[in-house]
């Protein structure tokens, strides 16, 4: 999912991200609920239409900025009080809080509103992480539940947290299949452990959740980290990663990353990668150097455009490598490829 954190996927307008074949985006609650606010969004006709995005948009529900704006926020058995990142003004999310929030902007998956763990955590930190994120997972069902959102054909995910403690996970990710939520999210990966932590807490987590319903991993990752994931269970993805790189020259290939800004592409006549179409291919390695090194804002979006077509035709593969019955040898020989092509540079 290609991540429009304040209502715009970065560098790129709605047309660009139909024509690569995304098929849902990501917002955020507590930015969007910050500036321009849900309640302005919900009088200019929701979200969709705020942004000109007809497919299918899902909001994390503000529990990651419960992480990275620690220094701003208290956390409370009620829900967390923050200072405002932009002002210092002062602002309460708790479950119903979220939930309205995602109704004023007309989500089609709202998250439900956690406590994500930073990493490391004490066990016993982490425990009473993920016995409040149960509590506050039922409330927001139920209030999801009575204010009609669900009934008019929304949805709402739920979050496992746990840390790097395994009963932790399997404890969550129990205590959440048990309320029966449309999907479930493993959460609280990615916050600064090693690759291998990350991918044990993922695959310690997803075998305790229904197999017939969306497992999302939030928040991450790179190409091979998403295929690892895959083969783990994990059907859902949002990152920044793609996007971010894009607006510093770095593009996605399937041998490695490049960086753009290097001179041996100065007269390179090649578009990025052969064979990818769209609209991006029309132009040569050397002309978007040319526009990154000169600073140009066409360089971000062009790069965007890549980049996002690029993580989206990965997974397009893997879902027909899938279906073929052949995912296990065609995704370990994919980062072979990948890493093989990343270590010669």
């Amino acid at each position: 999912m290609p991540v429009g954190t304040q209502g715009t996927v970065k560098a790129v307008t709605p047309v660009h991200l139909r024509e690569i074949g995304a098929q849902i985006i990501l917002g955020n609650t507590y930015h969007l609920n910050l500036r321009p606010g849900s309640e302005l969004v919900r009088d200019m006709g929701g979200l969709h239409k705020f942004m000109g995005w007809d497919g299918p948009i899902l909001t994390d529900s503000g529990g990651f900025q419960v992480f990275s704006l620690a220094k701003l926020r208290d956390i409370r058995d009620d829900g967390v009080a923050f200072q405002s990142h932009l002002d210092g003004a002062k602002l309460f999310l708790g479950p119903r809080e979220v939930m309205t929030i995602q109704a004023n902007l007309g989500s089609d998956i709202a998250m439900v509103l956690d406590e994500c763990p930073p990493w490391p955590c004490e066990r016993d930190a982490c425990a009473k992480a993920v016995a409040r994120s149960q509590r506050w997972a039922t409330q927001c069902k139920q209030i999801a539940t009575d204010n009609g959102f669900l009934a008019a054909g929304h949805h709402v995910f739920a979050i496992v947290q746990g840390s790097t403690f395994d009963d932790l996970r399997r404890e969550a990710a129990e205590g959440l299949a048990a309320l029966d939520f449309p999907g479930y999210a493993v959460g609280g990966v990615s916050v600064g452990e090693p690759e291998p932590e990350m991918l044990k807490q993922v695959g310690a987590t997803t075998p305790y959740l229904p197999v017939d319903k969306p497992r999302y991993t939030m928040g991450l990752g790179t190409p091979p980290q998403l295929l690892k994931m895959i083969a783990l269970g994990v059907d859902m993805f949002d990152c920044v990663l793609p996007t971010r790189v894009a607006r510093n020259g770095l593009v996605f290939t399937a041998d490695g990353p490049i960086n753009l800004r290097n001179e041996k592409f100065r007269a390179d006549p090649r578009p990025i990668v052969e064979g990818l179409a769209n609209y991006t291919t029309n132009f040569s390695r050397s002309y978007l150097r040319h526009l990154t090194v000169a600073g140009e804002m066409l360089s971000g979006t062009l790069l965007t455009i890549h980049n996002l077509h690029f993580f989206l035709d990965l997974m397009a593969q893997a879902r027909d490598h899938i279906e073929a019955g052949d995912y296990g040898p065609w995704h370990r020989a994919w980062i072979e490829r990948y890493e093989a092509g990343l270590a010669a540079r």
